[in-house]
């Protein structure tokens, strides 16, 4: 028997909420931004670095009082996985959960199962799982299931669960994991066992891949994000599920373990996207990174820039986006070295890291505009941040890897950046700020000139960027925008893997034409039509031609209007890929 135990922690523990609100300074820019704080305000602390854990300078965090919100502390729910062969009728527990496919459904003359587990389940119980199935009208349905108490068997309650036509992809068995989760939640199980009908067609490889997801799939299934309500809902009292028919022994176990540290990391993902902007600051933002840097200091640093360090590295466009706001911009850099420090590659993950959206003086009004909503605009990071975490636990040996976000918020205000500016980039290239709400690419410029200047030879960046891509491809699907049909190969290989969706775009090169000034080097956004393919373009201009790169557009995916919470899409698709670059 295989055994591991998977803990939902909540990884944010916030003693109260950072802001900068205290301070009030100038453009950025101007020369009288540091002489008008020394007249008018106390001076602060000197700013901090964090390198491995380690305290290098001081760094001013003031604490944000709006609306009075701290996030309750919740105890962990921990759910113990175990891999085992036994005889399913003879399972003890709450409840026996069967994945099926439509086929697996499938009845003889006599109105009997065909298939052999639900044959024998079916026998056992005098005939009444048929009945019942027949009664309900299951058929196997993707999304398909019900729960039936029954007696006869060990387990106090069967249930089927939908597979759809068939079953072989990551996608299907975290589904299953999920329906699992929602079961045992309505039911208030404290124990459940998993089965697949048909399990005989699978590799030992895909058994692996399968037994991982429904763990993954379960975990995440029962996470609920309960920080910010008055009053908690009823804990879910899931404590043990058995994976059954799907092998034992220490690679599963090892499978399980990763699925542990990816389903800990998107939770983490998720908490930091549905917090709220009055709460998680780009100053709190940056706390977390280096609390995740702190937990693993044996293989990860954080350098944390402020405003003077990103002024010397001549971040004009970063800095022209967080000009607004009275919360200051904190340039977040992780950086990965496997154990023994020996890399034989290096990889980047940049994440856009706008903790608030307002759009600037391009304001998002109108139905539809989703200022609400604006929060999720860090998703990116999120996912960087959260890849960070698992890459910390994991260790993968042979690849270093940089975890690089440009966090600051986009607000409105007498310092801020207007329509028709010029700013600079770090790399000189000149940008007429034709829309303050294109305001993403313009930190991801700087943020992706930094990290190619860490030597990689892949970077990839994840961000909330367009509206356009929702409408293309919906909002289930990531658009991957990349001139290397290697790293889109890699890239797709690794989302089998998660089971996460992502399409690759073209990136066609003739639409920089929509991209032109007349008076600067480029414009940043260039209208409607192309809109996610014009930005990837232009994000294209600040990476390094020596560098593989890839923009993945997460717009869509990054949240699920059903659940109205955050998915930490795009956290097991990285992990997945830089375990790939890995020895």
């Amino acid at each position: 028997m295989s055994a591991i135990v998977v803990s939902l922690t909540t990884c944010l523990s916030w003693s109260s909420s950072p802001s900068s609100s205290s301070l009030l300074f100038s453009k950025l820019g101007l020369g009288s931004a540091a002489a008008f704080r020394r007249c008018c305000a106390p001076s602060p602390p000197p700013p901090l670095l964090f390198c491995r854990g380690k305290l290098r300078m001081a760094h001013s965090i003031a604490r944000a009082t709006l609306g009075l919100t701290k996030p309750a502390q919740i105890d962990p729910l921990k759910i113990s996985f175990a891999a085992k062969e036994v005889d399913v009728v003879e399972w003890k527990g709450d409840i026996l959960a069967v994945g099926v496919t439509e086929k697996d459904m499938g009845k003889d003359d006599n109105s009997k199962f065909q298939n052999s587990i639900l044959k024998k389940l079916d026998a056992q119980l005098g005939g009444l799982l048929s009945e019942a199935s027949s009664e309900e009208d299951f058929t196997g349905k993707p999304g398909q299931s019900t729960v039936i108490r029954l007696p006869g068997i060990g387990s106090k309650r069967v249930g089927l669960i939908g597979l759809g036509q068939s079953a072989s992809r990551a996608g299907d068995f975290r589904s299953l994991g999920e329906s699992v989760a929602a079961a045992a939640k309505a039911a208030q199980a404290s124990n459940v066992a998993v089965v697949l009908a048909s399990s005989d067609g699978l590799s030992d490889e895909s058994k692996l891949t399968a037994a991982s997801a429904v763990a993954s799939g379960t975990v995440l299934g029962t996470f609920e994000d309960n920080r910010y309500r008055s009053e908690s809902k009823k804990p879910v009292s899931l404590k043990s599920v058995d994976i059954i028919g799907l092998g034992t022994g220490p690679e599963l176990e090892k499978k399980l373990k990763y699925a542990e540290h990816v389903s800990s990391a998107v939770i983490f993902g998720r908490e930091l996207v549905n917090s709220p902007a009055n709460v998680l600051t780009p100053a709190v933002l940056a706390e977390e990174a280096s609390k995740v840097a702190s937990m693993y200091s044996d293989v990860l640093s954080a350098t944390i820039l402020d405003i003077e360090k990103c002024k010397e590295l001549k971040m004009g466009s970063y800095l022209g986006v967080a000009a607004a706001s009275a919360n200051l911009p904190h340039f977040i850099h992780l950086c990965y070295k496997p154990p023994g420090g020996s890399a034989k590659i290096k990889l980047a993950l940049v994440g856009k890291g706008l903790t608030f959206d307002s759009g600037g003086y391009n304001i998002k009004t109108g139905p539809g505009c989703l200022i609400e909503n604006m929060k999720y605009d860090m998703g990116g990071a999120a996912a960087v941040l959260g890849a960070a975490k698992a890459i910390g636990q994991i260790k993968p040996p042979g690849v270093e890897v940089h975890f690089i976000v440009a966090a600051c918020e986009n607000m409105i205000s007498g310092t801020g950046m207007r329509p028709g500016d010029i700013i600079t980039a770090a790399n000189g290239k000149t940008i007429e700020v034709n829309n303050t709400d294109a305001e993403g690419r313009l930190t991801l410029a700087d943020a992706l000139i930094y990290a190619c200047n860490q030597g990689v030879d892949k970077v990839i960046d994840l961000a909330t960027l367009t509206g356009a891509c929702v409408v293309a491809l919906g909002p289930s699907v990531a658009g991957a925008f990349t001139p290397s049909d290697d790293l889109a190969n890699e890239v797709m290989a690794a989302s089998q893997v998660s089971g996460e969706k992502i399409w690759r775009m073209p990136l066609e090169e003739s639409y920089w034409e929509m991209m032109k000034s007349g008076v600067a080097d480029m414009v940043n956004t260039g209208g409607r039509q192309g809109g996610a393919i014009t930005a990837a373009l232009f994000l294209k201009q600040y990476v390094d031609e020596k560098v593989q790169w890839m923009h993945i557009d997460i717009a869509g995916p990054v949240w699920s209007e059903k659940m109205r919470s955050a998915t930490g899409f795009g956290i097991s698709t990285m992990v997945e890929w830089v375990l790939k670059n890995s020895c």
